[in-house]
Formats: structure tokens, sequence, C-alpha cells
């Protein structure tokens, strides 16, 4: 019950960090579908996420890993459809320029955008995670 409970505040708390980095998350600023997106998202890990990687492991070995971003994706967009007031949106980087050094603006279409958020769900609750450790 006690990991049950952590991974679903570990996973509120991703979320909410992540939607203040990157603004393409839209929960309205409601917490409690936030709670409900993570609530979610544990189900699925638990219930959907072995079948999935099951499906996908003659994949994931010839990758060597890397088409697991893919099953993370499944999982992400998999709530979206079951929570509809927590969505995901296309995100756009305005770019940023400090002396001298240039990041162009870009624009991450809705696949390269649940990518993007899934990486950095994965790494921030992995620290996560290893700060419980």
């Amino acid at each position: 019950m006690k990991r049950i409970i952590r991974n679903i505040l570990v996973n509120c708390f991703c979320f909410w960090l992540i939607s203040l980095i990157i603004p393409a998350i839209d929960y309205s600023r409601n917490f409690v579908v936030l709670f409900y997106a993570s609530l979610t998202l544990s189900l699925v890990n638990f219930l959907v996420k072995p079948l999935l990687n099951i499906l996908f492991l003659p994949l994931n070995l010839i990758t060597l890993g890397t088409f697991r971003w893919v099953t993370n994706i499944i999982v992400l967009y998999l709530v979206t459809v079951l929570i509809p007031e927590f969505s995901i949106t296309p995100f756009h980087f305005a770019g940023y320029s400090s002396a001298g050094f240039i990041l162009p603006p870009l624009y991450f279409n809705l696949f390269f955008t649940y990518l993007l958020i899934a990486f950095l769900f994965s790494m921030i609750s992995d620290i996560i995670y290893s700060l419980f450790k």
C-alpha cells in the first residue's frame, strides 16, 4: 500500500514539474485532475505496461532498449484518453539566446511532445526513486 501511494505521489509531482517546464501538459491547474491522471498512470503502469513490454520484447531486444520509449508514449496516450480533462498538446519552443549561445525556435508535433514528456518523466521519476533508496 505504501508503495502504491508513493508511486501516485511521485507521478503527481512529475506531472506538475513537467507542466512547469513544458506548457504542453494541460490539466486546467486543477490538482484533482492531476491526481486522477497520476492514479490512472499508476494503474496503467501496473496493468497494461507489462503486456506492452512483452508484446514489444523482440523490437526492444533488437533496438537494445530504445523502443522502450514507445511503450512509455503509449501509456501516456492511454492516460490522456482515459482522463479527458488531462491533455497533452503540441509544444512550441520559442528559442533562447544568451552571450552568443543560441538555441533556435523548435516546434514539436504531438508525437515528439509525447516523446519529450515521456523522456522527462522517466528522468525525473528515476531521480526521485533513487533519492528514496
